[in-house]
């Protein structure tokens, strides 16, 4: 695949002359929008058609739309969430899968209509009483048996509707006590403790994207966060068995030192797949374009794997499947 180890992001709502030069001549894998990006059906359709248009071929389009919190589509023209945590909790025992797949489904049938058809979800990280509010009610369970389950529904959700799914954040973020969007998480928990934390994404270490954690575990690595991390990467590789493309979380997060290129030099470096820059500034995405090459032979191969899962939507019926989740939610409510 020709195409570049990058993801980038627009700016605004539409694309600047020199942003369709830019990406032209960069040629990225893929894009990623973020609320900044978004303002209505229409406007969302034409901008990822304009993102594709500049690089001459149907190149993935990402947001992260987890539903609370985190959701770059929201209401008046798209609808709104609970945070996962909160959703799963109130829900019925014996039908939390339906649920969180008809959430997902739902979800997805929104996003392929604008044109988007990668989800950063399931987030697969552990919910527990230190974790980070950043995160927390971004999680799906306190077990990881439980997040496992929620998210191969959220996995199976997403495919039924044409939408892939990003496992999140590898090998796990539910020990970090601080927001990696500001500083570099360090986990100090024992090895054993850490490795238990690889269960949920071993269950779906068959989803066709992942990506990684910028947090340094002490125990496996104390001196390299996961993202740049020879070590971590390969665990992640073997370990948990993950052979699809790996994706770093947004470079542009202060965990990370040093500046984006730094950055996404020793991603590559660590055996990560794809640099993830998420904040739209022009002068570090032409430095980017400028020194990170094209995908290796290896990455390509994950790439093309993972975009031979992006297949047409299952025939859906969006009233019917909200209908039922209102009917699930209601049956919970009054338990």
């Amino acid at each position: 695949m020709s195409a570049r180890a990058l993801i980038l992001a627009p700016e605004g709502v539409r694309l600047t002359p020199r942003e369709v030069d830019l990406f032209r001549a960069a040629d990225p894998w893929g894009f990623i929008l973020f609320a900044r990006n978004i303002a209505c059906p229409d406007q969302v359709l034409r901008l990822t058609q304009s993102l594709r248009e500049s690089v001459g071929r149907d190149a993935p389009v990402l947001i992260d739309q987890e539903g609370g919190r985190v959701q770059r589509m929201g209401p008046p023209h798209w609808r709104a969430w609970t945070p996962p945590l909160e959703f799963v909790a109130g829900l019925p025992d014996g039908h939390r899968e339906e649920a969180m797949s008809l959430r997902y489904r739902l979800i997805a049938d929104e996003l392929r209509a604008v044109g988007i058809d990668v989800n950063c979800a399931p987030t697969l990280d552990i919910a527990r009483p230190e974790t980070h509010p950043f995160l927390r009610n971004r999680c799906y369970a306190d077990t990881a048996d439980e997040v496992a389950r929620m998210g191969r529904a959220v996995v199976d959700g997403l495919t039924a509707g044409g939408v892939l799914p990003v496992i999140k954040h590898m090998p796990g973020h539910g020990r970090a006590q601080v927001d990696s969007h500001k500083d570099l998480p360090r986990v100090t928990a024992p090895r054993a403790d850490i490795l238990d934390d690889w269960a949920p994404f071993r269950a779906l270490a068959d989803a066709p994207l992942g990506m990684t954690a910028h947090i340094v575990f002490d125990a496996l690595d104390a001196h390299l966060p996961a993202t740049q991390s020879p070590t971590l990467v390969q665990s992640m590789r073997k370990e948990i068995g993950f052979e699809g493309l790996l994706m770093t979380d947004d470079i542009s997060m202060e965990a990370l030192s040093g500046d984006v290129v730094d950055r996404a030099r020793a991603s590559l470096a660590a055996g990560v797949d794809v640099v993830l820059h998420c904040n739209g500034r022009f002068d570090e995405m032409e430095a980017l374009a400028a020194d990170i090459s094209y995908l290796s032979a290896r990455a390509a191969r994950r790439a093309e794997r993972a975009l031979a899962h992006r297949t047409a939507p299952d025939p859906f019926d969006a009233d019917a499947a909200a209908q039922r989740l209102a009917v699930l939610t209601l049956e919970a409510a009054h338990a």
